[in-house]
């Protein structure tokens, strides 16, 4: 692996920290809550690790835990810029936070808000404890809900489902800032990067499915040409 220092056309893909609900063997999902006291320490240890690369723009989920993370590990960037989202379509709030000095704008990174990013939508299973539910409905069952590739658990989303709306976005609205040059930082979750890093990797939807992505860690791809290469971050 080569180190990730060279400028243009880099990915940072990074899971966001441990949730409040991780913490406590929740099943998550959709439901917003913030980091815990551990995903905070985790998402300064991340900003440390990527502060030496000059992003370009941001794309974060709509959920706090990911928004939080991004802010908390630019928050250790070297640039000193400031992260700005960027509220399209956003009625008053977009006309109203323009900026009028062009060397504020420059200080800043733009921030995009995307729900295609978010994590997969569990269902029934949302707010259950993990241990709880393994007891009342088996460790197979919960098993496949969890790691199978196309069966959803209750009224949720399986990771394919995931994958369809989170690689269209990817594709549509990140890739074109790499074909340029740019650097970008995605913050967001474990199944909708699952579904990411399956696509940059060309997995199978056997292969994705012993894909782990830890809290936390950021991972590094470089896009040159028409290829992609996962780096090492020093």
């Amino acid at each position: 692996m080569m180190i990730c220092m060279e400028k243009g056309g880099k990915l940072i893909l990074l899971r966001h920290g441990k949730s409040d609900w991780n913490q406590k063997n929740r099943f998550t999902g959709w439901v917003d809550v913030p980091l815990s006291k551990k995903g905070v320490a985790e998402a300064q240890r991340a900003g440390e690790r990527i502060s030496h690369i000059d992003f370009d723009v941001i794309f974060i989920s709509s959920l706090m835990r990911a928004q939080m993370t991004a802010m908390i590990a630019m928050s250790e960037h070297k640039s000193e810029k400031t992260p700005v989202i960027q509220h399209e379509g956003g009625g008053k709030l977009e006309e109203w936070g323009k900026i009028f000095d062009p060397k504020a704008k420059e200080s800043c990174i733009p921030v995009y808000i995307a729900w295609e990013l978010n994590e997969r939508m569990y269902g029934e299973l949302q707010g259950l404890d993990k241990d709880e539910t393994r007891a009342k409905f088996g460790a197979d069952q919960v098993k496949i809900w969890r790691r199978s590739f196309d069966t959803p658990p209750p009224k949720g989303e399986s990771l394919e489902m995931t994958a369809k709306r989170a690689i269209p976005y990817f594709k549509d609205k990140v890739m074109p800032y790499l074909y340029e040059g740019q650097n970008v930082l995605i913050s967001a979750h474990g199944n909708s990067l699952r579904s990411i890093v399956m696509f940059l990797d060309n997995l199978s939807n056997e292969e994705v499915l012993n894909l782990e992505i830890p809290t936390g860690e950021p991972l590094c791809y470089h896009f040159h040409g028409k290829q992609w290469e996962k780096q090492k971050l020093d």
